[in-house]
């Protein structure tokens, strides 16, 4: 049975063109169209879909206000078209918050460059969240979290249980412990969101620096950089060229450029790439070319942990810190948005241990501070 696809956009001719492109592949049936937030918010109660595409901008009721909407009376998974300048980033931003899981620029210029690539890119983006739909869960959490400044933020309930599969072995002398001098995150679908519970988790003393590869497109990461250091207490920058890491700060990598750290653990510094120096790379930034960095500076002296996404990235990048003597950690199937990455370094078993977004952000802390 093909996943029932929703799609929402003021526009009649972008409309006809996405439902061209989902339904080339027989899994996914588009079962019906909003060209409006109200419509939307309706449709989707009525419909039922099992994923909806949304435009941002739109009149009556923008995208924003129909993710809340939706959100609150049929949970669905959601992926927001973007355009690519900085108001868009940050109109993209606002709907993860309200509840949408995933985005894709809106820019048919590329699609028709890329057709194979954008195509296909489009159809796996939709048919994961699809796939996503019976563990959604009820939207967000009400209650807000206070932080740095006056600045809240709501999280999927699904993110926030208690349950998680490992658990951080106590029992350990803190000889067997390694002295952690970095820690690194790789994340893609749904990222944003977890990333942001972890960060927030983080205290100000954090004693190693952090280096995030998130895919993002380039006009995104200044935005969510920005976004995080608001809400978080310790400091986050979209990492630039020559930046020298220092402990308790975030280094986003920059999207569409690779991020990679040279030096040695005590004076280690931050190289942003064009893609064309890594042609093979299938994400831009890539988590397994910011990892494998990581392992010649930091060797074995890092906590690498792979989030929520589809593919595979990050999977070699975490062989070798792995074959250093660096400690892989992987988000749980239940709290992520797409089991992709996370699958792929537990399956070939790499990772050490799999916890869910709360008991992730516990254990990061506990094993930090050991």
């Amino acid at each position: 049975m093909a996943y029932r696809i929703l799609i929402v956009d003021d526009s009649t001719f972008f409309r006809r063109r996405i439902k061209q492109i989902l339904e080339l592949d027989s899994e996914l049936e588009v079962v019906g169209e909003a060209k409006n937030g109200i419509e939307a918010v309706s449709m989707a109660a009525t419909l039922k879909p099992d994923a909806i595409t949304m435009d941002v901008e739109m009149p009556l009721m923008d995208g924003i206000e129909a993710v809340k909407g939706v959100m609150k009376q049929t949970p669905t998974p959601i992926i927001m078209f973007s355009s690519v300048t900085r108001e868009g980033a940050q109109a993209t931003l606002d709907a993860l918050d309200a509840g949408a899981v995933d985005f894709i620029t809106k820019n048919f210029e590329d699609i028709a460059l890329n057709r194979a690539e954008a195509v296909s890119l489009l159809q796996s983006k939709v048919k994961s969240l699809a796939r996503t739909s019976n563990r959604l869960g009820r939207g967000r959490e009400s209650s807000p979290i206070k932080n740095k400044g006056q600045v809240r933020t709501r999280l999927p309930d699904q993110m926030l249980g208690s349950k998680y599969t490992g658990s951080l072995n106590t029992d350990k002398t803190n000889s067997s412990i390694p002295n952690y001098a970095c820690l690194a995150i790789g994340a893609s679908t749904g990222g944003p969101v977890v990333l942001q519970q972890i960060l927030m988790g983080l205290p100000t003393s954090l004693p190693v620096p952090v280096v995030i590869v998130q895919h993002m497109p380039g006009t995104f990461t200044e935005a969510f950089a920005n976004r995080l250091n608001d809400l978080c207490q310790v400091t986050v920058k979209e990492a630039k060229n020559g930046d020298r890491l220092q402990n308790g700060v975030c280094y986003l990598a920059p999207g569409g450029k690779h991020l990679t750290v040279s030096g040695t653990k005590n004076s280690a510094k931050v190289t942003v790439s064009e893609p064309s120096l890594y042609p093979k790379a299938a994400y831009k930034p890539s988590v397994d070319i910011t990892f494998e960095s990581l392992s010649k500076v930091y060797s074995g002296d890092v906590l690498a942990v792979i989030l929520t996404g589809m593919g595979a990235d990050g999977k070699e990048g975490c062989r070798l810190l792995k074959d250093k003597g660096a400690t892989i950690w992987a988000q749980d199937k239940d709290s992520c948005v797409v089991y992709g990455m996370p699958q792929a370094v537990t399956v070939a078993n790499i990772s050490e241990k799999s916890f869910n977004i709360a008991a992730m952000t516990e254990n990061i802390k506990k094993r930090l501070s050991s």
